[in-house]
C-alpha cells in the first residue's frame, strides 16, 4: 500500500463530500476525468482551496491517475487519498466516490453536532460570566449607594449577608470562566500536533466523552470496513487502512490487535468479537454477515446504528447542559440578590 499522507484539516467534511459527488458523477456521466477536473477547478476558482483542486486538475492532466494527483498534496486526508487509490485499482471509482461522498456526509453531521454540542455551553457560560460581573460591579453598588442615602447604618447581619453575596458571585464569577477558559484552550489545542493528547486526556477525564468517542470510533472502523469490503478490497489490507481514520488511540490498537490475531490464524469474527470494538449484539451480527458472506452490508448498519447513537448521545448531552447551566445562574443571581434585599427589607422595616 502507498505511503499514507496525512490531510491538515483545511478542508471541510461538506466539502470533501460534494467533490466526490461530483467525481463520481463525472464518471457516471462518462465524462473524461481530466475534463471534468478541469471544469471542477473552475468552479471552485472563487474558494480558499482554489488552489489545490487546480494542483488536482493539473495533477490529473499529468499523471491519467487521481490518486497521484490527490497524494501529491498532504492537504487531502489519508483515509480519501487511499480509498481513491483503491477505486482505481479495483475499477470501481465511481462506486468508492459515491461512497466517500456520504461517509464525508456523515462526518460532517457528526462534527456539526459535536461543534454545537461545545458551542452552546460555552455560549452560555460567557453569558453567565457577563451577568454575574454586571450584578456585582453595577447593581451591588447601586444597592449599597441607596441604603447610605438612607442615612441608616448597615446592621453587622446585613454587612455580613452583602459581603456573602458578593463572594458568592465573585466566586462562580472565577469558576464559570476558569471552565470556559478551559474548554477555549481545549478546542485550541485540539487543531495543534497535541490533538491526541488533548483527545485522550478529555476521554479519561469524563466518562460521557470516552462512551461518545468509543461509538465514534466504532462507527468509523464499521464505515471503512463496509466501504472497502464493497469495492472488492481484502479484509487484511482493509484492516491496515483504518487506523489511519481513527483520532482514538485505544481503538487504533483493537484493530491492530484483530490484525495480529487473524494473521495468526484467529477468523476475523473470532479476532473482532475478542475485542471491545463493538457491542456484543452487533458481534453477532457480524459473525452472521461472515457466515452469508454479507460483511460489507452488515459493516454498514452497524456504522448506520453507531452514527444515529453518537448524534443521539450528543442532542442528550447537551440537554443536560442546558437546564444545568441555567438553573446555576439562577441560583447564583437568587443569592446575590437576596444578600442585596434582605438587609434592606430588614432596614426599611425598622424605619417604618
Amino acid at each position: 500500500m502507498a505511503k499514507a499522507v496525512k490531510g491538515n484539516g483545511s478542508i471541510s467534511a461538506m466539502e470533501l463530500s460534494g467533490f466526490c459527488a461530483e467525481i463520481a458523477l463525472m464518471l457516471g456521466s462518462g465524462m473524461a476525468l481530466y475534463d471534468g477536473m478541469e471544469a471542477l477547478a473552475k468552479t471552485y476558482r472563487t474558494s480558499s482551496n482554489s488552489d489545490l483542486y487546480a494542483s488536482a486538475s493539473k495533477g490529473v492532466t499529468e499523471t491519467g491517475s487521481l490518486y497521484e494527483a490527490l497524494k501529491a498534496d498532504d492537504r487531502w486526508p489519508t483515509y480519501l487519498v487511499e480509498m481513491t487509490g483503491i477505486g482505481e485499482r479495483t475499477g470501481r471509482l465511481e462506486e468508492v466516490m459515491n461512497s466517500l461522498a456520504e461517509y464525508y456526509e456523515r462526518e460532517g453531521r457528526i462534527r456539526r453536532a459535536i461543534v454545537s454540542a461545545i458551542t452552546y455551553p460555552v455560549v452560555l457560560g460567557v453569558m453567565m460570566l457577563l451577568i454575574v460581573l454586571v450584578m456585582i460591579l453595577k447593581v451591588m453598588p447601586v444597592f449599597q449607594r441607596v441604603l447610605n442615602s438612607m442615612g441608616v447604618a448597615m446592621t453587622a447581619s446585613g454587612s455580613l449577608m452583602m459581603d456573602i453575596g458578593t463572594g458568592i458571585g465573585w466566586t462562580m464569577l472565577v469558576i464559570v470562566g476558569l471552565v470556559v477558559l478551559a474548554v477555549m484552550v481545549c478546542v485550541v489545542l485540539t487543531k495543534t500536533a497535541m490533538r491526541d493528547k488533548v483527545l485522550d486526556f478529555l476521554r479519561n477525564l469524563f466518562v460521557p466523552v470516552k462512551n461518545l468517542s468509543r461509538k465514534l470510533a466504532s462507527s468509523r472502523v464499521a464505515s471503512v470496513l463496509s466501504m472497502m469490503l464493497s469495492g472488492g478490497f481484502p479484509l487484511e489490507e482493509a484492516l491496515e487502512l483504518v487506523p489511519s481514520v481513527l483520532s482514538d488511540r485505544v481503538a487504533a490498537n483493537e484493530v491492530a490487535a484483530i490484525r495480529t490475531k487473524m494473521e495468526n490464524g484467529t477468523s476475523f469474527a473470532d479476532a473482532i468479537t475478542d475485542t471491545n470494538l463493538f457491542d456484543e449484539m452487533y458481534n453477532r451480527m457480524i459473525r452472521m454477515g461472515v457466515a452469508a458472506g454479507r460483511e460489507d452490508q452488515v459493516m454498514d448498519r452497524i456504522a448506520r446504528v453507531y452514527e444515529e447513537q453518537v448524534e443521539d448521545d450528543i442532542a442528550s448531552l447537551v440537554s443536560i447542559i442546558e437546564p444545568t447551566l441555567v438553573a446555576l445562574l439562577s441560583l447564583v443571581i437568587g443569592a446575590i440578590l437576596l444578600s442585596v434585599m434582605l438587609p434592606m427589607a430588614g432596614i426599611i422595616t425598622s424605619i417604618l
